[in-house]
């Protein structure tokens, strides 16, 4: 009647009052992601509860509580490894999205630093599920090490279809040779110098670096060990993933009924973790 527009009145007498249900929700979320999770991650996580909320007001009460997530800070990159000129073709061609468990497994190497020297981890994924299925750490960039990753897997190796990697030394090895003939495994190699035709590792390696390699001080290889196994089992069990419709590997593997019970793989590395470690 007056002609005035509603949002105008609105606007002078609404009071903002905080949604605490929401903000301790978004920091038990927060929380619970070891500090790794961005709006979008958490949006989803508060679907799961029953909460709606718009990834800006999620984003607003981050900057609130100053929850900042891993990813923001800056990492240096590291040296590329030598180069291995065996004659494999690149079978995978970055076909990422594979239809069945354990039809491709991808493997690299990364660093970390353990009282000031360098040491290595050796992780081997499962493209279906983007699932970490072997994993080791060791003082040295070898063919061993890759070996020990191969040797914590606790599905049926046979059932692994082709093994794709970088063309870096370490997997240049008779050691690596028989265990690709014994399992029959195709090999794929990357093109030199194309860091994207293994991109699934080398996004998961990232993820390694700034949720758990940049977190922590290690004081010794078997704290490593340790920590990196907790790492890995929260990553395979709870960290969701966007790629799986935001839910974990194992849950992903669950819903997918592939494979194994996922509380007897749990069981099997954690036997294999404590005899190493």
């Amino acid at each position: 009647m007056l002609d005035i527009p509603r949002s105008a009145i609105y606007y002078k007498n609404k009071e903002k009052l905080p949604d605490i249900k929401l903000e301790s929700e978004i920091k038990r979320i927060f929380k619970k992601s070891r500090n790794n999770y961005g709006a979008r991650k958490i949006q989803a996580k508060l679907k799961e509860v029953g909460i709606t909320a718009s990834r800006r007001k999620i984003g607003e009460i981050m900057v609130k509580h100053h929850l900042v997530s891993n990813y923001i800070k800056h990492r240096p990159k590291q040296k590329k490894a030598k180069c291995n000129d065996d004659d494999y073709p690149n079978i995978l061609n970055r076909e990422f999205n594979r239809g069945s468990s354990l039809d491709v497994v991808v493997s690299d190497l990364t660093y970390v630093r353990v009282t000031g020297v360098w040491n290595y981890v050796c992780l081997i994924v499962d493209l279906w599920n983007r699932e970490i299925v072997g994993f080791a750490a060791g003082r040295n960039k070898t063919a061993e090490l890759v070996y020990e990753a191969f040797e914590s897997i606790s599905y049926p190796l046979d059932r692994i279809n082709i093994f794709h990697t970088d063309r870096g030394s370490e997997f240049k090895n008779k050691l690596i040779d028989d265990v690709i003939e014994r399992y029959n495994l195709k090999r794929s190699l990357s093109n030199k110098g194309t860091p994207l035709d293994n991109a699934v590792i080398e996004s998961t390696n990232h993820i390694l670096k700034t949720e758990f390699i940049y977190q922590h001080k290690f004081n010794s290889l078997e704290e490593l060990q340790l920590l990196l196994f907790d790492y890995v089992h929260w990553y395979n069990y709870e960290r969701i993933h966007s790629a799986l419709n935001y839910v974990s590997p194992i849950q992903y593997r669950k819903q997918n009924n592939q494979l194994t019970d996922a509380n007897i793989v749990y069981a099997n590395s954690l036997k294999n973790c404590t005899k190493k470690c």
